[in-house]
């Protein structure tokens, strides 16, 4: 969406108060043990404090408030009362919401407890240049020339990038113009970034697949050789200057 009024960013910001801090407080409250479906229920009586409505829920019948995929699950996965936290475990937590008509989406991996696996540096990468390609949107920018920023900075981290999930625009619904940020460079995208607009930023970078495929319960996307993916994920209105993160209260 385009930000029209004072009002706009207000409602923005308050969907994306509400998406940041389910996030934050969901990893902090998560622990070896307990299960993606307890955590999920946590993270959906958040959402419920704000007045906030799961996105994927509303939006496509998702069967959980919150997306939690554990180590080489990429994105999508389903909340289970079969899926257990363990020590070391790299777990992603995706959070969308819609707040009195406005919506905001936000991501991050982590390390739960001790890094036992060693996937700190892989975090670690996922989330440094999420923030280096934010520091580089402004309107007129290339969407491809972040894609290729994306790309060369995991090339030089020793990872790669997942190329067929993609960040979005978004803000009077989930899924808005423009559909695809990839975090690779396409030549054939010629869209640039416009001022006052709104987006979801995501890298999704791996330790070798640069593809995800279905798992076959018809949401999750895991690696189909084991590898590990980190994604962070903002939701960013773009100026002349430095991009406003929306979702900064996350603190990722």
């Amino acid at each position: 969406m385009s930000i029209e009024s004072d009002n706009d960013l207000i409602g923005l910001k308050l969907a994306s108060e509400a998406v940041a801090n389910t996030l934050r407080l969901m990893q902090e409250y998560a622990h070896p043990g307990m299960t993606t479906k307890e955590l999920d229920e946590y993270g959906g009586q958040l959402l419920k404090q704000y007045g906030a409505k799961s996105a994927p829920r509303e939006t496509y019948g998702f069967p959980g408030w919150t997306c939690i995929s554990l180590n080489n699950e990429v994105a999508h996965g389903i909340p289970a009362t079969n899926k257990i936290l363990h020590e070391g475990d790299l777990v992603n937590i995706d959070v969308s919401a819609e707040l009195n008509g406005y919506w905001a989406d936000n991501g991050s991996s982590f390390v739960l407890g001790t890094d036992i696996h060693t996937h700190a540096p892989l975090v670690a990468a996922s989330r440094n240049i999420l923030h280096k390609a934010i520091s580089q949107i402004k309107g007129g920018v290339k969407i491809a020339d972040i894609g290729r920023l994306i790309e060369t900075e995991a090339r030089k981290a020793g990872y790669r990038v997942i190329k067929n999930l993609v960040g979005h625009g978004i803000g009077r619904s989930l899924h808005e113009e423009p559909h695809e940020i990839p975090c690779y460079y396409d030549p054939f995208n010629k869209k640039r970034f416009k001022k006052n607009s709104v987006v979801a930023i995501e890298t999704f970078i791996s330790t070798k697949a640069v593809y995800a495929h279905e798992k076959g319960d018809g949401w999750t996307f895991v690696t189909k050789d084991g590898s590990f993916v980190a994604q962070h994920e903002h939701t960013i209105v773009i100026t002349d200057h430095t991009p406003i993160i929306l979702t900064a209260a996350n603190g990722i």
